[in-house]
């Protein structure tokens, strides 16, 4: 079943002629980028969006694989920040940051000769409350691994297959999914965000997040390492540290890690979509 939804995948980028990806150095993209460049060549491109909202360390991986891989790689700035539709943190947030990001590459690959935008949505992202497909949709944005139905766990398998490195790396959605909905990001809130987790990263804990609500941290880890954290960490230290980056409060979720977590209140109806 993998063997044959890869080669729909090598099926998709041949017929495409020439393809511009939508980057972010993802498990997803990235094996995105390396079939496009596998089938293309040189007539495929990744591109990378740099915001607040993305970790330097996410880009410097980014740029190392798209190395890695052999493909053309170049970096854009996106605006998403200059509007208050994205910062005042609506639950359909994702819509106005997809809508810049894709907004900024179309126009970009119809002047550079691309027919085709590319971006890494896989068929597990369609079933979450996902509003930036939508808005890469209404901008004709292709997404292959939707298109074959590959799941995350099948987009790794493939990647391990293929012998990418980084086959296993964590999720890494952008900063602003750290803020529960309704309230403001600003590049300050996403830099201490950024710096915390890239502290604990660097103390060994890699599958995470540094959710921000209002002046508190709350630091998610998987649950079966929760134990482990509270033994192993300073965590008068880590306080401290979290302090100095501009927190008051630091608390540790005792439910554990979940992707998504912050869309439950969308269950609740909290919060009004704006479109």
């Amino acid at each position: 079943m993998i063997e044959q939804k890869l080669q729909e995948l090598y099926h998709i980028f041949r017929e495409m002629d020439k393809a511009l990806i939508a980057y972010s150095g993802g498990v997803d993209s990235t094996l995105i980028a390396k079939i496009a460049y596998d089938v293309l060549g040189d007539r495929s491109i990744a591109i990378t969006a740099v915001s607040p909202s993305l970790l330097a360390e996410e880009l410097e991986d980014a740029q190392v694989q798209s190395a890695y891989i052999g493909i053309k790689h170049e970096l854009i700035k996106t605006n998403e920040m200059e509007n208050p539709d994205y910062t005042s943190n609506p639950v359909n947030r994702c819509y106005f940051c997809k809508s810049e990001l894709h907004d900024t590459l179309k126009p970009l690959a119809l002047t550079r000769g691309y027919p085709y935008v590319v971006d890494g949505v896989n068929g597990d992202d369609l079933q979450d409350y996902r509003p930036g497909i939508q808005a890469a949709k209404e901008r004709g944005a292709r997404s292959p691994l939707a298109e074959v139905r590959l799941t995350k766990l099948e987009v790794r398998q493939i990647s391990e297959k293929l012998g990418l490195p980084w086959w296993n790396k964590p999720a890494q959605p952008c900063l602003s999914s750290r803020f529960p909905y309704g309230e403001e990001i600003t590049v300050t809130k996403l830099e201490r965000v950024g710096r915390s987790e890239v502290y604990l990263k660097k103390q060994g804990w890699q599958n995470l997040r540094v959710r921000s609500q209002g002046d508190t941290a709350r630091i998610e880890l998987p649950p079966a390492q929760i134990k482990s954290f509270v033994e192993k960490t300073d965590l008068i230290e880590l306080v401290k540290i979290f302090q100095d980056y501009g927190f008051l409060f630091v608390t540790l979720d005792l439910e554990g890690y979940q992707s998504g977590k912050l869309n439950k209140e969308i269950q609740n109806s909290k919060f009004k979509i704006q479109n």
